[in-house]
Formats: structure tokens, C-alpha cells, sequence
């Protein structure tokens, strides 16, 4: 399985729990949607209240960690092929609009380990 993250950033002036509703009630419907070769999408939502910020570091400048999976390349492959053409980036784009931070989207295809406890 090939996985992608993205580190997004929520609009400036949205509340939380209007980015989580936007999220997940209009923008995953898309882009399952528009990107049929996604087999696992999730959203994990950053939760500074709970969270533990290392000394010496900041809060996350994100909102949340989305992460899409493939089945293997080639599914990957045919799915940035859709997601680039002009007509689905620019949908895509235009959703974006009214609920990220766009200039702060980070985008990044990652190789996972896992570790069974002992």
C-alpha cells in the first residue's frame, strides 16, 4: 500500500468544529468521489487542548494530518492523473477555498513501518 499525508492548515477566522463539519460532511465526499483509487482517508485532527508541546518547540502551525492510501503505485499514479487535470484541480481548488489555508498545505508521499509490541 502506498500512503500520502497531508498537513493542513483550516481557514483563517473558521472554528474548529465548523472545519471538522466542512471537512468531513463536503470535502471527503469529493474527493472519494473524485479519486475512486483512495482506499483508506483519514483525518486526524489536532487537539492542542490535550496536547503535550515539547519544551523548546511551538504548537503545530496545522489542523490537521490527512492521510489518503493506494493500493500500490499505479493506483497512485492514476489518481494524481485525475487530480492534476485542469477541470478536477480546479474543483478541487475552489472547495479548498472555503475552508483551508492553502498556502500552508503540505503534501508528502511517506514509506510506513510498523512495530508489534513484544
Amino acid at each position: 500500500m502506498l500512503k500520502a499525508i497531508a498537513l493542513l492548515k483550516k481557514k483563517e477566522g473558521l472554528s474548529k468544529e465548523a472545519f471538522i463539519e466542512y471537512y468531513e460532511t463536503r470535502h471527503a465526499p469529493l474527493m472519494f468521489s473524485l479519486l475512486p483509487q483512495m482506499c483508506e482517508y483519514r483525518r486526524n485532527f489536532i487537539d492542542l487542548a490535550g496536547a503535550y508541546i515539547y519544551p523548546g518547540t511551538t504548537a503545530p502551525d496545522f489542523d490537521v494530518i490527512t492521510e489518503t492510501c493506494y493500493r500500490d503505485r499505479a493506483a497512485y499514479d492514476a489518481a494524481m492523473v485525475i487530480a492534476t487535470s485542469p477541470d478536477v484541480a480546479a474543483r478541487v481548488a475552489a472547495d479548498e477555498e472555503n475552508f483551508l489555508d492553502r498556502a500552508m498545505t503540505r503534501y508528502f508521499l511517506v514509506d510506513t513501518c510498523e512495530t508489534e509490541p513484544r
